[in-house]
């Protein structure tokens, strides 16, 4: 992890792109995607979706960590979204490209031609990726007004957003952020919004920043109401209850009419400049992961003693269980001192009783379930199988539950000292489900992350279902989870891939996930680091 020598924003813009959609054009998006190694690639980041344009200009930078040492291959795709799924197979695409991190960064503005496939061109469709380091963690919050807009659209009101604009070295303006549209409206109030304070002007307080105004029409032909220019220092002046005001002026109108004041009037309400902390600010500033692990011994895996058997241990020694523990543990354990694991099995009959537990101690001790290290798990694995009858039902809920404590009676101290991973080990046969979105709902608003691991050939619908990741999963009350907190991936996705694949895959979201928790809490790390004024 120390690797990591700098976080590189890559701003994306398109030209020409394929014309999918019947009576109008195209909604484009572009999804970046990183080589995880075996053919997979795992996806790293994705713009917004433009409605009704063929040369997009995309206002969502796209963040990677750039590691002087590796090669990171890249693939940027660019999709046609007619549905609210996040998933990007029903989607039509447009056309990518590959290339590496190395090739973006040494050259100032990278161009190149998308394609369908190798040597097939897609139209005459380009896509432009400029890279800049990110070296400022501190970002521009903004709440903006505006009174009196003039009225664009014949039957009703305008629809008014706003763009901003930086001016580059070069002298060009390019997009820094594109506010929502507020509809039929001549007095909008936008919602407050971030932008990384690299991004709005280069970290320069008097770069000159255009501010647009315009009103949107649905087939992408959007009208300008007026603009202006001003500059950081300027609105930091605004705040309290002494909003900074500006007039929005309309060129044209300007030259065409004397009496022409201005085209409404924008109030910047408040400017306030806060500091966004990173994953490594966290870990650097002492923040210790927790990693726990959860094994399924369900008789849905088969007899361990029978080859068949997903829990039968190869002559070689390994079975996707160990692999699984090995490939996330071993980048795990880097970051936790102690390297002490507390590991469960579930769903199998353990003696003396020989009663049904949920979550039971991988060393039979319940009062200590710590394995020293990733080596201690595997061996409590290897000991307890001959030991325990594979049974039934597979319930998750109970060991999330159990990490669950943990975190809230972490979180009680109110710092970002302590985060939980639990990495579940299942053949995907869940019984209860209800219980298990409870628990997951409630596990979202603690610091903690749930991995799950698909071992077998089983249809992982609910484990799909669990991930969230076609939309916010809510518990059996109609609750949203308060943040996405579950990775699912399946095994067989990895097989021949290497061992790296699966846990680069699996752990991708976590630094977010992490980040995403301290931030709601708004929590700065232990030991903050020292802003490094540019």
């Amino acid at each position: 992890m120390a690797g990591c020598v700098t976080r590189v924003e890559l701003s994306v813009s398109c030209r020409s792109l394929l014309d999918r959609d019947l009576g109008s054009r195209s909604d484009p998006l572009c999804v970046l995607l990183q080589d995880a190694g075996g053919g997979q690639w795992a996806e790293l980041d994705r713009t917004e979706r433009i409605k009704n344009c063929q040369d997009p200009e995309f206002c969502k930078k796209l963040v990677v960590d750039y590691y002087f040492e590796k090669v990171q291959k890249l693939k940027f795709g660019v999709y046609d979204i007619d549905n609210k799924s996040f998933d990007l197979s029903d989607d039509d695409y447009l056309g990518g490209i590959e290339c590496t991190l190395g090739q973006v960064v040494s050259s100032s503005v990278f161009t190149r031609p998308l394609e369908l496939k190798q040597g097939k061109p897609a139209g005459k469709g380009t896509i432009t990726i400029s890279a800049e380091e990110i070296k400022d963690t501190r970002v521009v919050c903004l709440e903006i007004e505006a009174q009196n807009l003039d009225k664009k659209d014949f039957l009703g009101k305008s629809d008014p957003f706003l763009e901003f604009y930086k001016q580059s070295n070069a002298g060009t303006w390019q997009l820094v952020y594109r506010s929502e549209v507020i509809k039929n409206n001549l007095n909008p109030c936008w919602r407050k919004f971030s932008v990384p304070l690299q991004t709005f002007c280069a970290g320069d307080f008097n770069k000159p920043i255009k501010v647009q105004c315009a009103d949107h029409d649905s087939d992408g032909s959007h009208d300008l109401i007026g603009a202006f220019e001003t500059n950081l220092t300027q609105l930091q002046n605004a705040g309290g209850s002494s909003p900074v005001e500006f007039e929005c002026i309309h060129p044209e109108k300007k030259q065409k009419k004397k009496s022409y004041k201005n085209s409404g009037i924008i109030r910047v309400k408040s400017c306030k400049i806060e500091t966004e902390y990173s994953f490594l600010d966290y870990v650097m500033g002492g923040c210790q992961i927790n990693f726990t692990v959860g094994v399924d011994f369900t008789g849905s895996n088969g007899d361990p003693r029978s080859p068949d058997s997903l829990h039968y241990i190869s002559p070689d020694g390994i079975n996707e269980y160990l692999i699984a523990i090995w490939s996330v543990g071993s980048v795990v354990q880097d970051y936790d001192t102690d390297k002490l694991f507390p590991a469960f099995g579930f769903g199998a009959q353990v003696p003396p009783s020989w009663q049904v537990s949920h979550e039971f101690a991988l060393n039979f001790n319940p009062s200590n379930p710590y394995c020293q290290g990733i080596q201690g798990i595997v061996d409590a694995y290897r000991q307890i199988l001959p030991q325990i009858r594979l049974y039934g039902p597979t319930n998750f809920s109970p060991i999330i539950n159990h990490v669950a404590r943990f975190a809230a009676h972490s979180a009680q101290q109110g710092t970002a000292s302590q985060y939980f991973i639990l990495l579940i080990i299942t053949d995907g046969e869940i019984t209860d489900l209800d219980q298990t979105r409870q628990a997951i709902v409630n596990a979202s608003k603690l610091p903690m992350s749930i991995i799950i691991v698909g071992v077998g050939e089983a249809d992982f619908k609910a484990m799909e279902f669990l991930d969230g990741d076609n939309g916010v999963l809510r518990s059996p009350t109609g609750e949203p989870a308060a943040r996405d907190i579950v990775q699912f991936v399946p095994f067989r996705q990895f097989k021949n891939a290497p061992r790296e694949a699966l846990s680069q895959m699996v752990l991708a979201e976590v630094p977010k996930q992490l980040v995403s928790y301290y931030k709601w809490q708004g929590w700065a790390p232990v030991k903050p680091p020292e802003i490094k004024k540019m």
